[in-house]
């Protein structure tokens, strides 16, 4: 136990010290690179680069609007970059890995994907790096991407951020809590379960859901309380689910509380107005900006940040103690 958050203490450092050379990087030219490799100011953002083509393919569901933030910090890079960005999604593995197969045959640069359900997509992935595109991986596969010829993941080590929660569940007193799984069969979801298990002092139990209809999440995390009066914490993974579970607590009539994994701007209103405990962040923006710009890196002198190894972007416990470390996140999307 101790050695894994150990683990995620010295790649914490690693991580920061990685996004800030990406962030160098955003700012000044990596060898080999014409002026200007992503600068944000003037009007020429990337456009003495040689153009390129990435495709960013993922497991959104529709309405998860975690994405939507992933989406924003690949935007953001895309655009600092000269990348044209094609995004494409969807949550069933096999539909997913045909997407990636779609890249291919668009003959794209680069392709940044993400490995929630790795067996189905193994096969095609394999396809693209063996077709000579390299790809990057985000958010979830850190277990399976070096297999498949990914040259980096993107992302945090669920288990690590599972015994994050955990340890966070014990400061609040929590004797007993239930670790809501909006997917059956994601890998990340349940090995953030498993983690919380890990650390945490109280009983856990993990109650499956239909995360692609809210109505079913409600009705079952409300059913789950009526029935389990002892249960003191909810704890969902992911913030859509947070709010709706916000919701069934109180049609419950139940007196637990409530944590998440991912933060969006409910959420962090959410926190602030003490709705939510508290919230495990993994950083999606960042997820999505770093291997954009992994790609251009890639082409401009065959850099790979992390040498291979997963680059981890979390996690960070929000609470309201330090809400304001992630104020200015939210300002600026208010703002747009």
């Amino acid at each position: 136990m101790k050695s894994q958050l150990k683990r995620w203490g010295r790649f914490g450092v690693a991580a920061t010290a990685a996004a800030g050379a990406l962030l160098l990087a955003a700012c000044g030219t990596p060898a080999g690179a014409g002026g200007g490799a992503a600068g944000g100011g003037g009007g020429d953002k990337g456009s003495d680069l040689k153009p390129l083509k990435v495709a960013l393919v993922t497991h959104q569901a529709p309405g998860d609007t975690f994405w939507d933030i992933v989406r924003s910090g690949a935007e953001t890079a895309a655009d600092r970059n000269g990348v044209e960005l094609l995004y494409s999604s969807d949550p069933d593995g096999a539909r997913q890995a045909q997407l990636v197969q779609q890249a291919v045959d668009k003959k794209v640069d680069g392709i940044v994907v993400t490995l929630a359900k790795a067996d189905a997509m193994s096969g095609e992935v394999k396809k693209a790096v063996e077709a000579g595109i390299p790809v990057f991986s985000i958010n979830a596969g850190e277990e399976q991407y070096k297999e498949m010829g990914v040259l980096a993941h993107f992302g945090q080590n669920e288990f690590i951020a599972g015994q994050a929660v955990g340890e966070k569940l014990n400061e609040q007193g929590s004797k007993k809590a239930i670790c809501v799984i909006q997917e059956q069969g994601h890998v990340g979801l349940e090995a953030r379960c498993a983690g919380l298990k890990d650390t945490f002092s109280g009983e856990s139990e993990i109650l499956y859901v239909n995360g692609q209809d809210m109505t079913n999440v409600a009705s079952t995390i409300t059913s789950k309380l009526q029935t389990n009066s002892d249960i003191d914490f909810v704890v969902t993974l992911g913030a859509p689910y947070a709010m709706t579970a916000v919701d069934a607590i109180k049609d419950a009539g139940s007196s637990a509380k409530l944590a998440t994994t991912d933060l969006n701007a409910d959420v962090y209103k959410a926190i602030g107005d003490d709705t939510i405990a508290f919230a495990s962040d993994q950083q999606p923006w960042l997820q999505g900006y770093e291997a954009v710009e992994a790609v251009r890196l890639y082409h401009e002198g065959g850099y790979v940040l992390g040498g291979g190894n997963a680059v981890l972007t979390g996690p960070s416990i929000i609470s309201k103690d330090n809400l304001d470390t992630v104020k200015a996140q939210f300002e600026k999307s208010k703002s747009e």
